[in-house]
């Protein structure tokens, strides 16, 4: 089933508990996590790029134990993202607070500005987005409510877009967060002390203004806290956290969160490579200078390291039960775009139905309809059983349907439909991303079954209609992933595929392939149906993980 690889917590108690945690507490592709609680209950967001349903919802009762019960974005209001993949654009570094009966969301498109979803029922219906300011380059949002009454937007810059970064932004908003009541003012400047500074989390706490900011850039940075009496500044800047020998490197972009037991907690993302941007948790300490300490500081220079591991207190609460997302897949699987509608139906046993999609471009890397879900761990194993039904009708043979491990260069096991069978082939494409093509090595050539078709009726009034014997094969597909070391970074995610005629022999499949991470994404694995042909019907692939 699908639901296979979702992450899940089943506990069932009444009191206070403490549960002990090792870092990573998500060994998730969650870039940007922000975070925040409601009562008893944590809720966390990412940024989901050019992912869809994107902005997914997850939610815990201790910070360590996560689910993802929800998605905030099932469509795009600008239709470039409709089967279109716009890889690395869309959505970037959401910001999830709770305030005055409604959960918000604040995100940043680079392209266009900053928009917000807005719901009262967190696992349910989000409203359409709506753009609080329409401007490029503007990146990385968190709201801010005063207890004037006030409200408040702090954001950041994308280089890329704005032609200008290492600045940080204040705005004034409408007390709903729909719009801005005036210009972003520029409120610190980091070129000089804190480079590439970015992510922006607003925050107020004993009458001082906080921005908590990463800075250094992804994989080489630190964590900085800004902090001021007055909303525009001037900000006084402190590192809070950075890396040391034999901690995470770059510890990135997170958020500060208070426990109901008044501990305080700091979630953030580290970059490992193709297994994507995964998530530690932090304790965080206030200082009687009112600056926060987050990890642990053993040589007392008051910037913080990353812990290893720790212990939280919790209340138990048995978790909610994963359900399925706006499109009717399991929570965790996406695809690179805003699916079409005639891309899939959800199978009553937990697969899926992938029916075969005309393709315009050569290779994968612009495919649309890439079913895809993020790597669950260093090592893991998925196998999947695939019943690949071609089109009979389709005069041009060459419909596809495979698995594979996707990033800026793709691997994987490929079924092709030909006169002579389903060809089983292993194919790959290193940088994908620059355009190059695919190398593709035969493993064999399976028989179809056929099931003959026909029409139900076969007397009376109705003549009986003959249609050309449908053709399907069924083939058992796996791939294994481990780490290996590479001396002063993270390792690598090595990917063996192999595949079986009978579901219990496995044969391997190509050689061994070194995953690549995507546009600000880890590698991912990825189910497809395609074809080449138009015509005004399609094959398709049944896909069930067991």
């Amino acid at each position: 089933m699908l639901s296979a690889l979702l992450v899940t917590l089943c506990v069932s108690c009444s009191v206070r508990e403490t549960v002990p945690f090792t870092n990573p507490v998500l060994h998730f592709d969650y870039s940007d996590p922000d975070v925040c609680r409601v009562g008893d209950d944590y809720y966390m967001t990412a940024s989901s790029f050019n992912f869809f349903p994107g902005l997914p919802i997850l939610h815990s009762r201790d910070l360590v134990h996560w689910e993802q019960v929800g998605a905030a974005l099932s469509d795009y209001p600008d239709s470039e993202f409709h089967e279109a993949v716009q890889h690395g654009c869309g959505v970037w570094a959401p910001a999830i607070r709770y305030h005055d009966g409604w959960y918000n969301i604040f995100v940043g498109n680079p392209d266009k500005g900053v928009f917000m979803v807005r719901t009262q029922d967190v696992t349910g219906h989000w409203e359409p987005p709506i753009w609080v300011v329409e401007q490029k380059g503007f990146i990385d949002p968190c709201p801010l409510w005063d207890e004037d009454g006030n409200a408040w937007l702090s954001h950041a810059a994308a280089g890329s877009r704005a032609g200008l970064k290492s600045i940080l932004f204040v705005a004034p908003m409408k007390a709903d967060g729909t719009a801005l009541t005036g210009p972003s003012r520029i409120v610190y400047d980091g070129h000089l002390t804190q480079p590439t500074i970015e992510g922006t989390k607003f925050y107020k706490r004993n009458g001082w203004y906080y921005i908590f900011a990463p800075a250094g850039g992804v994989a080489t940075g630190w964590q900085t806290v800004l902090r001021s009496r007055s909303v525009y500044g001037p900000y006084e800047e402190k590192t809070v956290m950075a890396w040391a020998p034999g901690t995470v490197n770059g510890p990135h972009q997170g958020a500060w969160v208070e426990g109901p037991d008044g501990r305080d907690w700091f979630l953030h993302f580290q970059d490992k490579g193709a297994y994507g941007r995964i998530v530690h948790l932090q304790p965080l300490t206030w200082q009687a200078d009112d600056w926060p300490l987050i990890g642990e500081d053993p040589d007392g220079d008051g910037v913080g390291a990353p812990v290893a591991g720790g212990q939280v207190e919790f209340v138990p609460k048995k978790s909610r039960r994963p359900g399925t997302g706006p499109y009717g897949l399991p929570y965790g699987w996406q695809y690179p775009s805003v699916p079409g509608p005639y891309y899939h139906m959800a199978l009553p046993d937990g697969g899926v139905r992938l029916y075969s999609v005309k393709q315009d471009h050569i290779g994968l890397w612009e495919c649309p309809n890439l079913l895809e879900t993020m790597f669950p761990a260093e090592s893991f194993t998925t196998t999947a059983r695939l019943t690949f039904h071609p089109n009979p009708q389709l005069k041009e043979r060459g419909e596809t349907a495979g698995f594979v491990v996707m990033g800026e260069s793709y691997a994987g096991v490929r079924l092709q439909d030909t006169a002579d069978g389903a060809a089983l082939q292993y194919i790959e494409c290193i940088d994908a991303h620059k355009g190059a093509d695919e190398t593709v090595a035969p493993l064999a050539l399976l028989d179809y079954e056929l099931i003959p078709q026909h029409h139900p009726y076969s007397s009376g009034n109705v003549p009986e209609v003959a249609y050309p014997d449908a053709r399907e094969v069924t083939v058992w597909v796996r791939l294994e992933v481990t780490p290996q070391e590479v001396e002063g970074n993270v390792p690598d995610a090595i990917c063996r595929f192999s595949y079986s005629l009978d579901g219990e022999s496995f044969t391997a499949a190509g050689k061994p392939f070194v995953a690549a991470p995507g546009r600000w994404v880890g590698a991912r694995q990825a189910f497809f149906c395609n074809r080449s042909a138009s015509k005004n019907d399609s094959g398709w692939v049944d896909v069930n993980l067991l």
